[in-house]
């Protein structure tokens, strides 16, 4: 049976980790609220440049050759900024993860303590249920921890196609670019 004391502690426990989990969300928003600053005032100042360079084009051979100047940056910048908001996702998740993990492993410490308390309390004969739910309780663990080994290599093989997907992007504006107008990366 639980105690008054020990209801208060596993509440305030709770809300402890509540707001550490709000605080790590918060942060993933703020980097990400961070990065679409810093992207649209870059986005800004090159959209004035660019309308500055459209306007002193002599003919049209001259504008064509500057929108093929722009497209490999473009496309370059495009994948950064996919990149970075992996980055950011992929942090906050982790971070929420490890707390998830720890308050998942401290609630199963507790839960055995409890089944341990009440296998000493068992009474005789009963030995072959016990035995039968810790078996259980160790399956759902052994299962649990399978899972997450599956999540992390999903996250791992997906990170890896980011990658690809936007290397392959940038090698492909590369090659639509015309050779003698491609910009220095």
């Amino acid at each position: 049976m639980l105690t008054a004391e020990q209801l208060i502690a596993a509440h305030k426990t709770n809300i402890e980790t509540l707001f550490g989990l709000t605080g790590k969300a918060f942060e993933g928003v703020e980097k990400l609220v961070e990065l679409n600053l810093q992207v649209a005032k870059t986005a800004l100042g090159e959209a004035a440049a660019n309308t500055t360079a459209a306007l002193s084009v002599k003919d049209a051979q001259e504008l064509l050759s500057l929108q093929a100047s722009l497209l490999q940056p473009a496309a370059e910048k495009a994948a950064a900024y996919g990149r970075h908001l992996y980055d950011i996702a992929a942090s906050t998740n982790a971070d929420i993860g490890k707390v998830a993990e720890a308050q998942a492993a401290e609630a199963q410490q507790k839960f055995m303590a409890v089944v341990d308390t009440a296998v000493k309390n068992a009474p005789a004969g009963t030995e072959n249920v016990v035995a039968l739910f810790k078996s259980a309780v160790a399956t759902t663990s052994n299962a649990y921890e399978s899972l997450h080994k599956a999540a992390e290599q999903a996250a791992s093989v997906a990170e890896a196609n980011i990658q690809a997907l936007s290397a392959s992007a940038v090698k492909a504006t590369q090659a639509a670019t015309p050779k003698g107008k491609r910009t220095a990366a």
